[in-house]
């Protein structure tokens, strides 16, 4: 199994060294490291880490705003190290759309745990998303061919099973999708 991909974020370098080689001996590959949020999220746009890992409290963009972005371009899943357990500082971890939150000072059988979790519940995530996706195609198939069966049962008063084998035929013949010929017959009705 390939090696999990990390970028790490934390602005002291002491904290980032640790964890990088608490992480190293665990088994994960640190690909990158950065000080601050902008720095990380630049990094986990053009590395495509299977994580990240980082603090809340970073100078510039900090730890949640970058969970934000990372979590709306889809790029990895963030995990937070802080120091921090306010209330406010969850929810907005949270509503960042973070995976997984532990407070610092950590320890590695803590760490692998989160890490797997993080990993797992992402990966579910575009599972769904990609179902979704698949769904909506679904629907939106659906509803033309649905449109298309309506004019040729109109237009040339034909019963519904009737339209639909006739879509169902010209597809076949034409090689083409049954929502590309229901989209045409629908665009023809247009014109």
């Amino acid at each position: 199994m390939a090696q999990v991909r990390v970028v790490i974020a934390d602005d002291e370098s002491v904290i980032r060294m640790d964890l990088k080689e608490m992480l190293t001996g665990l088994g994960y590959l640190v690909v990158g490291e950065a000080g601050d949020g902008q720095s990380a999220l630049n990094l986990a746009r053009e590395l495509k880490p299977d994580l990240v890992i980082m603090d809340i409290k970073m100078p510039g963009l900090d730890g949640i705003q970058a969970a934000s972005v990372l979590t709306e371009e889809r790029i990895a899943p963030v995990l937070l190290l802080t120091a921090f357990s306010q209330t406010e500082l969850i929810e907005g971890a949270k509503g960042a759309g973070v995976v997984g939150y532990i407070v610092k000072p950590f320890r590695d059988t803590e760490l692998v745990p989160a890490i797997e979790v993080a990993l797992a519940r992402f990966r579910e995530f575009r599972e769904l998303e990609q179902e979704i996706g698949d769904l909506r195609e679904t629907l939106e198939t659906r509803k033309v061919i649905e449109r298309a069966k309506g004019i040729l049962m109109d237009g040339q008063g034909l019963k519904e099973a009737e339209a639909f084998r006739k879509i169902q035929k010209l597809s076949m013949n034409s090689r083409k999708s049954m929502r590309e010929i229901a989209e045409a017959i629908v665009l023809t009705q247009q014109i």
